[in-house]
């Protein structure tokens, strides 16, 4: 919690002590040191030597005490304000007696901006406050000198209080702006690992099955080719490792051409063919890292997919470019499995698809078809590196 001039800016509570509902916080010694400008209040018992007459402004001076404690432990801004307009009503009640208690109008005018966020309000309270200090002096005939001092410094503080306040509650706001900031960057962070842990374990995973079944299977018939594919599998477990570590850290795809022979090698171990086409045209057009990494998972938890669920024979893959200046990978199959509603891998990949501001759709009637299109960036960094030629 900010403070200036030692009183605290906001009304979130630090601490709790004394009155269960009212929310205080620990009294700041700091701010005492401003009852230095209370000095005033006892010029006139110094001079009249009288003992009656200082139990009259001691007494007073302690409701004074009382109700400055009390503001700067209390965390409610209405009893806040209830406690300047104290200071204003002791000062009005005092200063027929004793000239010195214009300072209590003085405090409240210059504690003011402290407490009240709003300029307006504040110009409107301090000028009635200083109102109420000329307008009594002037009523009671006194010394021009006896109330002038007060009501200058009155009007300085309050503006000069007023800019220092208005920078401490703007640099509140800032904080808790940078709190709320890095609050929902931890959560985009934790999403951003959720859902790369999942297409990276998914469909390495997924891999690392299906060749072990195919080592099971080969393991009396052909024991090399076994001995093969389970040292594919650790090959596998290996990358796997690494690319959990490469997600963890915030990034870990190889390139789009990279993915494209990842997945015809993770098609063929499950007895899918792949046919794929890009058109020249969308070859050697520019992507960026962010897009390439977008289409690359996609690829990814595409065959992902089909591996687990699809039953299908064969898959479908083109890149192109639209008409209306989008990079479109499209990823079909002929399997039977029908997506009725999506998990956390489409989910994530609807996420990063939409957020680079493309066109996400999923169709699942007669085989899946799935269609991710991305804006064109001409700023890009270079092409992209994927064959253009037609593989089956």
């Amino acid at each position: 919690m900010d403070t200036v001039g030692s009183f605290h800016i906001g009304s979130k509570p630090r601490h709790r002590w004394g009155m269960s509902r009212i929310p205080f916080s620990r009294p700041a010694p700091s701010a005492y040191i401003w009852l230095a400008y209370s000095v005033f209040f006892f010029f006139d018992p110094i001079f009249r030597h009288s003992l009656r007459y200082w139990v009259e402004c001691l007494a007073i001076y302690a409701v004074f005490l009382v109700m400055y404690v009390f503001l700067d432990i209390v965390e409610v801004k209405a009893l806040k304000l209830a406690m300047l307009g104290g200071f204003v009503v002791l000062g009005i009640a005092a200063f027929p007696m004793n000239a010195g208690s214009s300072t209590f109008f003085l405090y409240a005018g210059m504690l003011l901006p402290f407490i009240l966020e709003s300029v307006g309000w504040i110009a409107v309270l301090v000028l009635l406050d200083f109102t109420l200090l000329v307008g009594e002096g002037l009523l009671l005939h006194l010394h021009f000198m006896d109330f002038s001092i007060s009501a200058f410094f009155l009007v300085v503080g309050a503006v000069s209080n007023t800019w220092i306040a208005r920078q401490k509650w703007m640099n509140k706001k800032l904080a808790l702006a940078h709190e709320e900031i890095q609050k929902l960057a931890a959560v985009a962070e934790r999403e951003r690992i959720a859902r790369d842990l999942h297409d990276v374990l998914g469909h390495t995973l997924s891999v690392i099955v299906l060749k072990a079944e195919l080592a099971g299977r080969l393991i009396d018939r052909d024991p090399k080719r076994a001995a093969a594919e389970i040292n594919d599998v650790e090959t596998t477990a290996r990358t796997a490792l690494a690319e959990v570590r490469e997600a963890i850290g915030g990034y870990r795809a190889k390139g789009l051409a990279a993915e494209l022979a990842m997945a015809k090698r993770t098609l063929d171990a499950a007895g899918v063919s792949l046919v794929y086409e890009a058109d020249a045209l969308a070859a050697e057009r520019i992507l960026d890292a962010n897009e390439e990494t977008v289409l690359s998972l996609a690829v990814r938890e595409a065959v992902t997919n089909i591996v687990r669920h699809a039953e299908a024979t064969e898959c479908r893959m083109r890149i192109n470019i639209t008409t209306d200046g989008f990079h479109a990978l499209l990823v079909e199959d002929n399997g039977c499995h029908v997506i009725t509603h999506e998990g956390n891998g489409l989910r994530g990949m609807r996420e990063r698809v939409q957020a680079l501001g493309g066109r996400f759709s999923l169709k699942s009637e007669q085989g899946t078809s799935l269609l991710v299109e991305l804006p064109m960036n001409a700023a890009a960094a270079g092409p992209v590196s994927v064959p253009h030629q037609r593989v089956a």
